[in-house]
């Protein structure tokens, strides 16, 4: 058995040197934590492989208060993986032990640090470990008690009782005092409980910096069946050091030296040999479900009829989505699907009827799925999670942060721009291009038609990270046949002439309208280029690059705001090599028909037509 007293002074002793010698860092919010943590890692509760931290059967330990980083590097400091040494390079430039916990520490699940967001993806892997892979590790997640006044925390509470995870096990380190003041509920324990139990959760109080306490109350958590638990722990902020305890104005304040060591003092001499002894699984690892993607024939579609796909036929390319996914999902075993109760909208309800254990019902919580989807992700499933693509802004948080996860994840909007119709603004994504093109090393993918559609839901199953894919809700005409190719990176060429003197170049519905604008001027005599951009990010430089050259301007059309979308995309990508005019969403729409809506904007055939007749005739 471990020396948990030892130990509890040797993690203080980590704590208090390491943020003092960084000049910056959370110590008293590590401080009240670390009775809790030390007898879960230490006492025999948790199961981890030290040498094998992705082993398959490890329980997972998800900091969602992640400013208490002095703690959680200490924890692996006196299981001694990490050296004093090293902890002593906290929060440096270059140092694996950042400020909040990334994925540069081997130990780390997620990062963490933007707060609300811990408990969705421990949920995720919850998901993952019952009715995935049936591993039943148990996931651990340490909140603060400010975090519990995020809408998203209670997303992930009422979603983690729906699906009965009496795997997931929550700690909730209540130690009163926020960064700026009182929290919302203090030490009203009973108003923690009263609220999570509503939610039929299982919680236990305890005196959080009672060892014995601790002991019994991890022992009662650890047999609960049929639903989660929520240990709610009264804690102390600074816990150990008298002038620190239960003070306001030390939120993020490391120790001064002259007060460093006062506290040294009060903590007494120190053990710094004894090294606490983590538990392993008890069973043998067993191998993770492949993520080999079997090879799929690009020729290959799922038949929505005995024809499948006709060039001409008008089906929306969010149903094509939804065929593309049912295909897929034997090639691609890991695939799993999450929707924001849109699925009759997004067509997520065909892989839901075709593969039932994959799919998971995330109801209206857009933040939650997305969190949800990064514990899934990393236990090696591809989530695909769809919504409208308006309600990925509310997400926004969790795509963020998604990024620094190093994560596989493939996101779906639906029902994208004005041409959606009567629904009005607040229905219509006109943000969404901008959004996931800010992410680092991100793809944006926007399909024309059905045959696109299935051919780019491929590709973003085959790429590694963070991809996004925009479907719309009106039908389109099917353009391709089912042997185009299509790649990140890349774009389609579908109208040229040796006289093209202008570049129109749309995605999605405005393609549609560049195309109808194209017959119409060809009858006057005018050629343009008409260039499909399906891949938004990464962009095809060479074919616009191209473009640029042969013909006088561009003209870019998108049904999205000008601000961040597929123009300022292809502005950027040809700077300095000819005019860009865009035509986009520039004022603030309202109900009406597609094609109202889209002369209204300014981005209809009419409109290309006018502005292409406007740059000849100057």
């Amino acid at each position: 058995m471990n020396d948990l007293r030892k130990l509890t002074k040797l993690i203080r002793y980590f704590i208090l040197v390491s943020s003092t010698g960084a000049g910056s860092g959370h110590p008293t919010s590590s401080l009240s934590a670390a009775d809790l943590m030390i007898t879960l890692l230490f006492g025999g509760f948790f199961k981890f492989d030290l040498k094998n931290p992705q082993d398959p059967q490890n329980d997972r330990l998800i900091f969602s208060k992640g400013h208490a980083s002095a703690l959680f590097y200490a924890l692996f400091a006196a299981a001694g993986v990490i050296s004093e040494e090293e902890i002593m390079t906290l929060r440096k430039f270059g140092s694996r032990l950042e400020g909040h916990p990334t994925m540069d520490f081997p130990y780390t699940e997620v990062p963490t640090g933007s707060l609300g967001q811990g408990l969705s993806v421990g949920l995720g892997m919850a998901l993952n470990s019952k009715y995935l892979d049936k591993t039943n590790f148990k996931t651990f997640v340490l909140l603060g008690d400010s975090e519990m006044a995020e809408g998203s925390v209670w997303e992930a509470i009422q979603i983690a009782a729906y699906y009965k995870l009496n795997n997931l096990i929550g700690i909730l380190d209540v130690n009163r005092l926020g960064q700026s003041r009182e929290t919302m509920y203090g030490h009203k324990l009973a108003a923690f409980q009263k609220r999570i139990s509503s939610f039929d959760w299982q919680t236990f109080v305890v005196d959080g910096h009672s060892l014995s306490k601790i002991i019994s109350t991890y022992k009662k958590a650890l047999k609960v069946k049929g639903k989660p638990v929520m240990i709610i722990a009264k804690t102390l902020k600074g816990k150990g050091v008298s002038f620190l305890e239960n003070k306001e104005g030390w939120h993020g304040k490391p120790l001064p030296q002259a007060e460093l060591e006062k506290a040294l003092l009060e903590l007494g001499e120190i053990d710094k040999t004894v090294r606490g002894t983590v538990a392993k699984p008890s069973l043998r690892a067993k191998a993770k479900q492949s993520t080999k993607q079997i090879a799929a024939s690009v020729a290959t579609l799922l038949p929505h009829n005995d024809k499948g796909y006709q060039k001409g036929e008008m089906i929306a390319t969010r149903k094509a989505y939804g065929n593309a996914l049912v295909r897929l999902a034997s090639q691609y075993p890991n695939i799993v699907a999450l929707d924001g109760e849109t699925s009759n909208s997004t067509y997520s309800e065909l892989f839901a009827k075709a593969n039932p254990e994959h799919y998971f019902e995330m109801f209206i919580a857009e933040q939650n799925m997305a969190g949800v989807a990064l514990g899934l992700a990393k236990m090696g499933k591809i989530p695909f999670i769809s919504t409208f693509a308006a309600f990925f802004s509310r997400a926004y948080d969790q795509i963020r942060m998604a990024q620094y996860a190093q994560t596989n994840i493939k996101y779906v909007g639906s029902h994208a721009g004005v041409s959606i119709g009567e629904d009005g603004a607040s229905q219509m994504g006109l943000e969404d291009i901008a959004m996931f093109r800010t992410l680092l090393g991100s793809v944006v993918l926007y399909p024309s038609d059905a045959v696109s559609t299935e051919k780019l839901t491929e590709l973003a199953a085959r790429a590694k990270g963070i991809v996004y894919l925009r479907t719309t809700r009106k039908e389109t005409p099917v353009i391709y046949s089912t042997d185009e190719k299509f790649v990140p990176g890349g774009s389609k060429v579908v109208k040229r002439s040796s006289k093209d003197v202008i570049t129109v170049v749309g995605a999605g519905v405005t393609l549609h309208e560049a195309l109808v604008a194209y017959e119409q001027l060809k009858k006057d005599k005018i050629f343009v280029r008409v260039i499909d951009l399906y891949s938004i990010k990464p962009l095809d430089i060479k074919t616009l690059t191209k473009a640029a050259k042969e013909t006088k301007a561009i003209i870019t059309v998108e049904d999205h705001h000008l601000e961040g979308g597929l123009g300022e995309a292809v502005a950027s990508g040809v700077s300095g090599l000819t005019k860009v005019y865009h035509l986009a969403v520039k004022k603030i729409p309202g109900s009406g028909k597609p094609h109202e809506l889209l002369d209204y904007e300014q981005i209809s055939e009419d409109e290309i037509v006018k502005k292409v007749k406007e740059i000849v005739a100057a």
